[in-house]
């Protein structure tokens, strides 16, 4: 059978795939429209699983949001030029909206799900025709899924890089935005003293004990220094004690004790955080934003 342009032009609008692609697809199917298809999606995700092995540390933080619920998802690919791509972007808006209609338990509930407006394709099979379409390996990383237990849910996203969701009683929606862009730009490990797990706390002492003791002073001494220490590293990891990056002059907790508002909890993904790949802090480039906001 003659492969005609109208018949490639068809493939190409139905699975976005290069026009060569196409051709050779409709060649080896003798003209056959849908087993062109399925021959696309098998090599797919043949291409997927070669691809799979390569690291994929860039990609989008993106955030779903309706009254008193709220859902982030990473997802990644392996370079910023990817991670701007508009089939990229909308596939990741997808999931977001996925995650906070359906709340699968995890990622791999959530690839078992029909894609909205996907066409009967589950998300892992959208994923799989992604990876064929744009040539990089593609991953669902992580999600969570919000329930407000305060008054509020503040968000805040860095273009694509850095995204926080912020539980929060008491206050307005421009305080709860604010709270959101400090933990962006700030890295707190927890609201406060009382939460920072107690094995991340021992370590740091243990730390700051053979620390004081290189020190050569007397042992009463040595316990006052680690005390001491032991503060400073609270203030700067805990949500509460931390400087606000727009007024270091009072910390997080007073500016809520002003406010008569109250942090509950808190969410900070970051593009690849955990992941080997080239350092790059873009928590700075948040601090100075915010500085100049």
């Amino acid at each position: 059978m003659q492969i005609t342009a109208s018949m490639v032009k068809e493939l190409r609008e139905r699975t976005g795939a290069g026009m060569m692609e196409c051709k050779r697809a409709l060649t080896e199917t003798g003209g056959d429209m849908e087993a062109a298809i399925d021959l696309m999606r098998k090599s797919g995700k043949a291409k997927a699983d070669k691809k799979a092995a390569r690291v994929a540390a860039e990609g989008a933080i993106v955030i779903a949001q309706r009254d008193g619920e709220a859902a982030i998802v990473e997802i990644n690919c392996e370079t910023d030029f990817v991670a701007k791509d508009e089939q990229f972007r909308a596939f990741a808006a997808k999931l977001a909206e996925l995650v906070l209609e359906r709340a699968p338990a995890d990622v791999e509930a959530l690839k078992a799900l029909p894609l909205p407006h996907g066409e009967g394709l589950s998300v892992e099979q959208a994923r799989l025709e992604l990876v064929g379409k744009i040539g990089e390996n593609i991953q669902l990383r992580r999600f969570q899924r919000v329930r407000a237990a305060g008054d509020r849910l503040g968000r805040y996203l860095h273009g694509q890089r850095i995204g926080v969701l912020v539980d929060m009683k008491g206050g307005d929606e421009r305080l709860a935005k604010d709270i959101a862009m400090h933990i962006a730009a700030s890295r707190p490990v927890c609201v406060a003293e009382r939460d920072v797990p107690p094995a991340l706390l021992d370590r740091e002492r243990e730390i700051f004990s053979a620390q004081a003791r290189d020190s050569g002073k007397p042992e009463h001494i040595i316990d006052k220094m680690v005390q001491g220490r032991l503060k400073k590293y609270l203030s700067e990891v805990t949500l509460l004690g931390q400087p606000f990056v727009k007024d270091p002059d009072k910390t997080v907790g007073q500016l809520l004790d002003a406010a008569g508002a109250e942090v509950l909890s808190f969410i900070r993904f970051e593009v690849g955080e955990g992941i080997d790949k080239k350092a790059e802090n873009f928590a700075e480039e948040v601090m100075a934003q915010v500085k100049g906001a």
